[in-house]
Formats: structure tokens, sequence, C-alpha cells
């Protein structure tokens, strides 16, 4: 095929498909034309890549088919009711079906933390790799405490947000190189057992725990989801199952990404405890309890509401009608 010779020849028909669909309202005729002119295109465009896949023209007509397909197909309105699917059916089956990712993660990761924890505590060689005498008591004795009410409530709580919010995206869209999320639980596990370390040694651990677990018991676990998250989609590269490693990749990833915009909205319930509550009076106790109910909270919707919507078939990914048509498969 004469790829030059061929656009030529369809080039008025292209340039009226571009001309209707960028139009912001359209006659009757007119949206019978826009329609013939989408499927003599497709087929151009099918042509082009069978015969002569030349990247440019390919390039161009996927463009303009997919600008003429939001004019023939309609956009999808977001309608209260799909806030209502999201946060009770779609997002809860997201969580739950990575439950056992995000528990297996939770506890290798405590382990590690208290293994490292116990050993720089126990052997004064490694606990000297942290610093000198004097900055690891400096560090026990004011900068962990500190840390938490240097800055003003709301702007401490946002920064934690971001930040977690990011380490989170991270996790789950590296997830499939099966490499990054481990680094990032890894990293985490090792500071926070110097962390307990110093403060074993030079401080006190009852001031670690009393600041670490009110908001740390919501804010750690949305760092296992996001770790146990990315795992699963990189076992789901290595073992698709009946599904094509293609499909199946986009409809974990889809539901992934649900997952991604949850823990948006948990991490920044975490953040608000850790910006107001920790930091605040309140009796060491009372701070607790708030941490764990908000946890508590996490997994009662999760396990409730999650485990209700994957018996009904929900698993997290988007509609048909937002996902796309697949191809029938056998098995």
């Amino acid at each position: 095929m004469d790829t030059d010779a061929f656009a030529a020849v369809h080039e008025p028909q292209w340039q009226r498909l571009d001309e209707l669909s960028r139009r912001r309202r359209l006659t009757g005729p007119e949206a019978d034309e826009l329609v013939r002119l989408y499927q003599a295109t497709a087929g151009h465009l099918s042509a082009v890549r069978t015969h002569a896949p030349d990247p440019h023209l390919v390039g161009r007509l996927s463009a303009l088919l997919g600008q003429a397909r939001g004019r023939v197909a309609g956009a999808h309105e977001l309608r209260l009711s799909d806030v209502s699917r999201f946060f009770v059916r779609t997002l809860p089956a997201a969580f739950y079906r990575v439950r056992w990712w995000t528990v297996a993660v939770m506890v290798g990761w405590v382990a590690l933390a208290v293994v490292v924890g116990w050993y720089i505590a126990t052997t004064p060689a490694a606990l000297a790799q942290l610093g000198p005498p004097s900055q690891l008591e400096s560090y026990a004795e004011e900068a962990f405490a500190a840390y938490y009410s240097d800055y003003p409530a709301p702007d401490f709580a946002a920064q934690v947000w971001t930040n977690n919010a990011w380490i989170a995206a991270q996790c789950i869209g590296l997830g499939i190189t099966g490499v990054f999320p481990l680094y990032v639980l890894f990293v985490n596990a090792v500071g926070v057992g110097e962390a307990g370390a110093i403060m074993a040694t030079y401080g006190d651990l009852r001031v670690f725990f009393g600041l670490i677990l009110p908001h740390g018991l919501m804010e750690l676990t949305a760092i296992f989801i996001a770790g146990g998250t990315g795992l699963k989609l990189f076992w789901t590269a290595v073992a698709p199952g009946r599904r094509t490693r293609s499909r199946a990749l986009a409809e974990e990833g889809r539901s992934l990404v649900t997952v991604a915009v949850g823990l948006v909205l948990v991490l920044a319930v975490s953040g608000l405890v850790e910006g107001f509550v920790t930091p605040s009076g309140l009796p060491t106790a009372l701070k607790l309890t708030i941490g764990a109910i908000v946890l508590a909270g996490y997994w009662t919707y999760t396990i409730v509401l999650g485990r209700r919507a994957v018996a009904e078939g929900e698993t997290g990914d988007l509609e048909h009608d937002l996902a796309g048509h697949t191809l029938a498969q056998a098995g």
C-alpha cells in the first residue's frame, strides 16, 4: 500500500470527520454523517495497520477516532448514584480483595522492624553507627517528640498527608516492578526499628509508642495496603491465571487505581490524627483509643461492605461502559 496515495484519497473524509467532531451542535443529517465517517475511518485505520503500519498515519487516525468516539458514544455524566456506588461497593471491594496481601505485608514489616530494633539496641557497635551518643541522646529526649509539635497542626497534617499519599501512589504505580514496594517497606521498617532502638537506649519506649501509635496504626496500615496492592499487581503479571496477561493487568490495574484513590482519603484521616491528636495534651490512653477506633473503622468498612460487594460480583474495576469492551475468552 502506498500510504501517501491512500492518505490523499481519503483526506477529505478525515478532515470532514475532524470538523464534525469539533462542532458543539450537530443536526440530524450531520450526526448520521459523523457515524458513517467514523466507521469508514476505523476501516481505514485497520487497513493501514494491516498493510502499511506507518506510525505517523496510525497515530493521526487513532487520535481522530478517539475524538470522534466521544461525540458518537457520548460522555459518561457523573451521577449521585456513581458516588454512592463507589463508596459503598467499588472502594470496599477493592480494599477487601487485597486484604490478605495487606496482612502479609504487615506481618513481614512488623517482624523486620522488631528484629532491627532489637539487634541495634543490643549491639553497641550497630548503635554507634547511627551517631555519637550525644546526638542520639538529643534525638531521644528532644527531636523525636519535637517532630510532631514544631509546626502548626493544619500545616503538619497537610504535609504528612501529601507525603504519605505520594509514597502510597508510588508503591501502587511502580508495584508491577515487584521491587519498589519491597524497597519502600524495607526502608520504612528499618527506620522505625532504628528509632525504636534509640528511644529504648537513650529515652523511653513509652514515649515512642505513645507518639507513633495514635496515627501510626492507620498510617502504617495504609502503607501496608499500598505495598500489598503493588505486589498483587506484580503477581498478576507473573501468574495471570485463565485471563490473558494484558487483560488481567488491565482489570487489576484499574481496580488498584481505586485502592490508590481510597488511600488518599484514608491517609487524610491519619494525617488529621497525626496533626491534631498525636501532639495534643490528651492522655496517652485516649490518643491510643482514638487511633484504634480509626483503624477499627477501616477494617469494619472493608470487611463488612467489601465482603458483601465481592460476593455480589464487585471487583473494584470500572463499570463495563467505562472500562471498555474485551474479547470473550474460553475456559
